[in-house]
């Protein structure tokens, strides 16, 4: 019935990342760690590209380790770019992409690779364009106002957040 009224039937594999992703936020980083990477295995290297985008982009939030959680993040990104090809997945990774270019930029930073982090940084400036003006979209922005302040970007001529006209 959900359907005929135009709106999607819930997607089992989001909701169970999701799940997962509560864990962690509530403090459990070990165990929503351990249950992601159970679903990784589950949906396997060639499964769904928004699946794997999704669970390898909170994948990354659950790493001790820089480099590891850059892997992680560069595989959500490869994900996007393959799920940005069907047609049902291409407005969930425009939402994304700003998000997926700023953990990046972190990922590079703490890694000293400033050059790569401005690169990504700036490809999230653009990206967060598509954003909507909601609480997801604000916390992104933030995070880029973040990252600009601890990459020196900050000051005079920084770029401002875009906004959503009403």
């Amino acid at each position: 019935m959900a359907e005929r009224q135009g709106q999607a039937a819930p997607d089992a594999v989001l909701t169970r990342i999701g799940q997962v992703v509560m864990l962690h936020h509530a403090g459990d980083r070990e165990e929503a760690r351990h249950r992601l990477l159970g679903l990784w295995a589950e949906i396997g290297m060639h499964g769904d590209p928004l699946h794997r985008c999704t669970l390898a982009h909170y994948l990354a939030d659950t790493q001790d380790d820089p480099a590891d959680e850059l892997a992680w993040d560069l595989r959500a990104l490869t994900a996007a770019e393959e799920a940005k090809e069907e047609a049902l997945a291409v407005t969930a990774v425009t939402a994304l992409y700003p998000s997926l270019h700023v953990n990046l930029a972190d990922d590079y930073l703490r890694l000293g690779r400033h050059d790569a982090a401005r690169t990504h940084l700036r490809w999230a400036r653009g990206a967060a364009t598509a954003l909507a003006d909601d609480s997801y979209g604000d916390g992104v922005r933030a995070a880029i106002g973040r990252l600009e302040s601890r990459l020196g970007e900050g000051g005079p001529g920084a770029w401002t957040p875009p906004r959503q006209r009403p």
